[in-house]
This record gives structure tokens, sequence and C-alpha cells, in this order.
């Protein structure tokens, strides 16, 4: 069954419900700082275990200190569907056990 995309009104919706996390160039984005740069690897890594578990990937950049998230569906030409607001819940879930804000 196809995976349908969010409307812009149900993007908001849920935006509301993730603070720090925005629209950018059609893709849910987010960066967290955290205290170095292991804790921000750390984070990495278990971001990555979640995207596993879901069978669905976000592009993820790690700088010294800090993680960017920036997610959208391919299999929905692109666009932001239930699946990106999943990742970015599980992933808001994680970030304050690694100490990001």
């Amino acid at each position: 069954m196809p995976i349908e995309p969010l409307s812009q009104k149900e993007i908001e919706e849920r935006l509301a419900e993730l603070p720090g996390w925005s629209l950018d160039d059609g893709r849910l984005t987010r960066s967290y700082r955290l205290a170095s740069h292991f804790a921000a690897t750390a984070m990495i890594v278990h971001i990555a275990q979640v995207q596993e578990e879901l069978d669905h990937h976000s592009d993820l950049a790690l700088g010294y200190n800090t993680v960017s998230l920036a997610v959208h569906t391919h299999s929905a030409g692109g666009a932001v569907t239930e699946k990106d607001v999943e990742l970015a819940r599980r992933v808001e879930d994680l970030a304050a056990g690694h100490g990001a804000h």
C-alpha cells in the first residue's frame, strides 16, 4: 500500500508536537547540540539503530558536538509522511538521554 504524503496543515500540526523540528526544503529537519564529540557520535549510533528498526532513514550529519537530521520519504516522491514524523518522534525521545538540546 502506498504511503500518503501529509498535507501542509498536517505537517504543521505534527511539528507543533515536535519542538525544535521544522520543515526545510520539503524535509523535516532538526539539529542538536551535545556536550562533546563522543556524545554526538553515540547519539548518531542510537539514531541509526532506530532507523533500522523503522526501516526508514534520514540524512544524518555529525559535527564536532552537533547532530543534524533531514528526513522525507523517497517512496512518496520525496514528500513528508507519517514515517518521517514517527522517526522524528523517536529521535526526540532519545535525545534527552544523550544530553542533547
